[in-house]
């Protein structure tokens, strides 16, 4: 009895593997599974055909056991893997297709089951080629004059990420990850050694001398210490927000992975911290585990209650040595503005440096009527756009870089006197 599926199953008895082109087939799946990120060598695929020819074709989880057994080498490609055997595997699995034939089963009327972690670059590494030679379609020609135009790298920068289509959205993944980081740096109260002849360190003098026995004191240098400011992300995942936060959220796993104390925090109706989530390094299984962390994804928003909750609980733990916090919300407060003022001025007096990011910056005529925004706007240093690839790489360099005049928050203020 199949327990997945409760039909009678007949037992079929192991198969050779060097019938047929099975041999071939594991030579392809390796190559698959190497086009989609996994490093996978020619002694990877022998050792797989002899791990295969050891314990024979018994049922298909032990030959899933005995592929995983020698390809998967990381935990970040075990999901990569998962997928990658059932769409490779789904049609050309000798033993399913006997067991197929031999008992019928009912057909699966099971719901379909969100995208698992690393299905989109199994399904490319597999199905990419038989995409790229489909045979052409009879489209008519379209003459575009493209003089005095951007380029389509320009306009693809430009694109908002609103209006991309999941191809451009995977584009636009790939490109976050190639961003150029700064190497900003804050000074601190500790010392290093240092070989500059500028400042003497009594202490390690005195210990060198000790244990040549004091006959001879030879002075030793330092110097003060540098580190990377932590870096605090408060991201909005309301309903209206959550096209451009997915997309940051990329964003923010390329700077767990090439930056230290980085803290992300998601809030709609309550504050989710999901900086461990965001430390796997594969992209696709940090977001699965950040969708399952968080319960209030495209809901509404309190920024205020959160944001009290953030400097009531968090504040003490993640905001030292200057660090910088990205705050990202469209601002539309449902609640009450008093809370949020006194809350946003906390929060500014906390940090060395405060970024609000609002995608409703992509508007040229954009005014800040609403409420929550005129409440917020006096408390923050720097007032960006997040809502394309261009904005994502001004950010990026903005991180190690003096205050920008350009994003002054001031020039939004003053038009705040005409407003009622």
């Amino acid at each position: 009895m199949d327990p997945a599926s409760g039909q009678d199953v007949i037992a079929v008895p192991p198969l050779p593997v060097g019938d047929g082109r099975f041999a071939d087939n594991i030579v392809f799946f390796a190559r698959a599974l190497r086009k989609a990120g996994m490093k996978i060598g020619p002694a990877a695929i022998v050792d797989a055909i002899d791990a295969v020819e050891a314990i024979g074709i018994g049922s298909r989880e032990e030959f899933h056991a005995a592929l995983s057994s020698v390809f998967v080498k990381r935990h970040e490609d075990k999901p990569v893997f998962d997928e990658a055997f059932r769409l490779f595997w789904r049609s050309r699995d000798l033993v399913e297709k006997m067991i197929a034939m031999m008992s019928p089963r009912a057909p699966d009327t099971r719901a379909r089951e969100k995208a698992k972690p690393g299905a989109s670059r199994a399904a490319d590494a597999l199905l990419g080629e038989r995409r790229d030679n489909k045979p052409p379609r009879d489209e008519p020609d379209i003459e575009i004059d493209a003089r005095f135009t951007m380029s389509g790298n320009e306009v693809f920068r430009r694109m908002d990420f609103a209006q991309m289509s999941a191809l451009e959205t995977a584009a636009a993944k790939k490109a976050l990850a190639k961003l150029q980081l700064p190497l900003d740096k804050v000074p601190t109260r500790r010392f290093r050694p240092s070989q500059v002849h500028t400042r003497v360190d009594p202490r390690a003098t005195m210990r060198a001398a000790l244990r040549s026995g004091a006959g001879l004191i030879l002075p030793r240098y330092r110097e003060i210490r540098e580190v990377q400011p932590p870096l605090v992300v408060l991201a909005d995942i309301s309903g209206s927000m959550s096209q451009y936060t997915r997309i940051f959220l990329h964003f923010l796993h390329v700077l767990t992975e090439k930056r230290r104390r980085v803290h992300t925090f998601l809030f709609g109706t309550r504050l989710t911290n999901v900086t461990r989530q965001m430390r796997h390094k594969d992209p696709d299984e940090a977001m699965d585990e950040c969708a399952a962390a968080v319960r209030d994804w495209s809901g509404g928003t309190r920024i205020g209650e959160t944001l009290k909750e953030f400097n009531r609980l968090w504040a003490r733990r993640v905001l030292g040595q200057g660090a910088i916090v990205l705050l990202i919300t469209d601002g539309l407060e449902r609640e009450g503005t008093d809370m949020l003022a006194s809350e946003m001025d906390r929060l500014h007096r906390s940090c060395r440096r405060l970024i609000w990011l609002n995608p409703l910056l992509r508007f040229d005529g954009f005014e800040p009527r609403a409420r929550g925004v005129r409440a917020m706007l006096p408390h923050v240093d720097e007032f960006r756009p997040v809502h394309n690839l261009s904005s994502l790489s001004d950010l990026a360099e903005a991180l190690g870089a003096a205050r920008s005049t350009t994003y002054d928050p001031r020039r939004y203020l003053e038009t705040l006197k005409g407003i009622a």
